[in-house]
């Protein structure tokens, strides 16, 4: 299956993802902030980033810009997990090179869904 990078600083919804893709098969590796998953990415490379907007720190988006930046990463997909679906967001995402948005709560079949459609 695919490798997976899990972004969220709430721990519960991020054990809830995590349960959900690695029931699935996947291999996740999990940060808690924007920052943690800039410094997963040096010893983890991932098929897709799932990834919170808002967060302290560096927020979804300026993740993704950072992650677009990295000469591995143009091409890989990185999916939004919010609250927030308003049309301002989404285009903010777009703009950066986020390449699908997920809104929460999520259902767990929906979310496989996404990733199985965007892994493929």
């Amino acid at each position: 299956m695919a490798r997976i990078l899990v972004v969220d600083d709430s721990l519960t919804l991020r054990r809830m993802v995590v349960h959900v893709l690695t029931s699935a098969g996947h291999d996740i590796a999990e940060a808690a902030s924007a920052e943690d998953a800039l410094k997963v990415l040096e010893a983890f490379t991932p098929d897709l980033v799932l990834t919170d907007m808002y967060m302290p720190g560096l927020d979804g988006i300026d993740l993704t810009v950072r992650i677009r930046a990295m000469p591995d990463y143009g091409r890989t997909p990185i999916l939004v997990l919010s609250t927030d679906s308003s049309d301002d967001a989404k285009q903010r995402g777009r703009s950066s090179g986020v390449t699908g948005w997920i809104a929460k709560p999520f259902d767990p079949d929906m979310l496989q869904g996404v990733v199985d459609k965007v892994l493929h």
